[in-house]
């Protein structure tokens, strides 16, 4: 099998770190090159705390790009970052392969576009735990039956959006399938402005962000007499490898854009 040649973006980072890890165990995969804002020209394995492999960082991606001649652009960064990544990966034909969220309506509608311009694969997952694909999908089916629902998503403190991709996504699920309404009393009045968090298609998404968590979500439904609770947890950032394995791999076989990992899951 010939080997995708794979350049990671936020390699410093802990998701990014576990990626470079993953691509290394993987037989028909290679590491070409890193992306890092800083630490130009080094070898990766000149930086402390770092893998030792010797490939190269850029800091600038279209050089990267130009030199190394990847497949796969695999990018773990921040969301005002992923977004300029993805299009210049893009318009170099390497395939993107996004775990940061913070995606617009209006990106997505660029981007599939541009893919499909291009003919070219691209996967954005604002989750890739299998398992947290699972609770959306099993979030939708419930919402068939339940049209009550809130969703209180929490992480870790560094994370810069909230909602969450995973909760907004969760929330776009659930939408699909329940008729929108307003939840609460009729005459519901917040005391503390946000107390009832944000709204999507009537459907409250609490974010939580608290030192020592990870990745983690419960979606609650409420019914006569009764609640029904889905609820999934990532305890490290290795419950997210095979997601991005199985995304590197279905990535070279599309030509569109796929937006969340459920799409490709049967």
């Amino acid at each position: 099998m010939e080997k995708v040649k794979i350049v990671v973006a936020g390699a410093r980072g802990r998701m990014g770190l576990e990626a470079v890890k993953m691509i290394e165990k993987v037989d028909h995969f290679e590491l070409v090159a890193v992306v890092d804002h800083k630490n130009n020209g080094m070898k990766l394995s000149e930086i402390e705390g770092l893998p030792n492999i010797d490939v190269k960082v850029y800091t600038d991606i279209s050089v990267c790009f130009n030199e190394t001649q990847p497949d796969v652009l695999v990018d773990l960064t921040t969301p005002e970052i992923g977004r300029v990544h993805t299009r210049i990966a893009l318009e170099h034909g390497v395939r993107p392969v996004v775990g940061t969220t913070g995606f617009s309506k209006e990106d997505l509608q660029e981007i599939t576009e541009m893919a499909e311009h291009k003919k070219l694969g691209a996967i954005i997952a604002p989750n890739f735990a299998v398992g947290a694909i699972l609770m959306m999908k099993f979030s939708q089916m419930a919402a068939k039956y339940f049209g009550d629902v809130e969703i209180i998503e929490l992480h870790h403190d560094k994370k810069l959006d909230a909602p969450s991709g995973t909760g907004l996504k969760t929330a776009e699920l659930i939408s699909t399938v329940r008729e929108s309404k307003k939840q609460g009393h009729p005459d519901e009045k917040e005391t503390i402005a946000g107390a009832r968090g944000a709204t999507y298609d009537g459907i409250h998404i609490h974010s939580v962000r608290l030192p020592g968590l990870v990745a983690h979500q419960e979606v609650l439904f409420g019914g006569e007499g009764q609640m029904l609770t889905i609820r999934h947890d990532s305890f490290n950032r290795e419950s997210f490898m095979s997601g991005v394995k199985l995304s590197i791999e279905t990535v070279m076989k599309i030509d569109v854009l796929v937006y969340g990992l459920e799409n490709i899951i049967e």
